[in-house]
């Protein structure tokens, strides 16, 4: 996954809430309970991130889910129908998740935990399949994996020394 660093400072970003699960730790005095919260956080503009808090109240959960989420923020190459620029697949864990570009009117074709990453990153449309496993938390770091993965037309023609019209041929 590209790591590039993102200035959030001016950014209006929306978070969702994908997962919260109780922890229960067994101990000598009787069982621990904590929340895990799975945060997704996005500008709608080709930016997003997904962290995880845990705390001992759901809302502090919350809360540090947010803030590790906007710390993993990656972009997002999005083409002119607000779709992605080719089709991918991102992986992570056993969970795979299949990124297909789709043409104008076609909406978000996504299930639950994929579709809050697509609409938080500002794609609009795009067929998703998760294929492994279907933990919501492997789930949506494969979806970023993949989106992360995706080069625009113009990267690739830099990369390969030819004009985006070759490319595009």
């Amino acid at each position: 996954m590209k790591r590039t660093i993102i200035d959030t400072t001016n950014m209006e970003l929306n978070d969702k809430v994908v997962s919260i699960k109780r922890v229960t730790k067994v101990v000598k005095g009787g069982r621990n309970m904590r929340f895990t919260a799975l945060v997704v956080v996005g500008d709608g503009n080709g930016h997003v991130g997904a962290g995880l808090g845990k705390a001992t109240e759901i809302p502090e959960a919350i809360r540090k889910g947010k803030e590790d989420a906007i710390k993993r923020m990656v972009s997002v190459a999005l083409d002119e129908n607000e779709s992605v620029t080719h089709d991918n697949i991102g992986k992570f864990g056993s969970a795979s998740v299949l990124l297909k570009k789709a043409p104008e009117g076609t909406g978000i074709i996504a299930g639950g935990p994929a579709r809050i990453v697509c609409e938080l990153a500002g794609i609009k449309n795009i067929r998703t399949k998760s294929l492994g496993s279907n933990n919501k938390q492997n789930v949506v770091l494969a979806t970023i994996a993949g989106l992360s993965q995706l080069k625009t037309p113009e990267e690739v023609a830099k990369n390969r020394g030819k004009s985006v019209a070759e490319i595009m041929a």
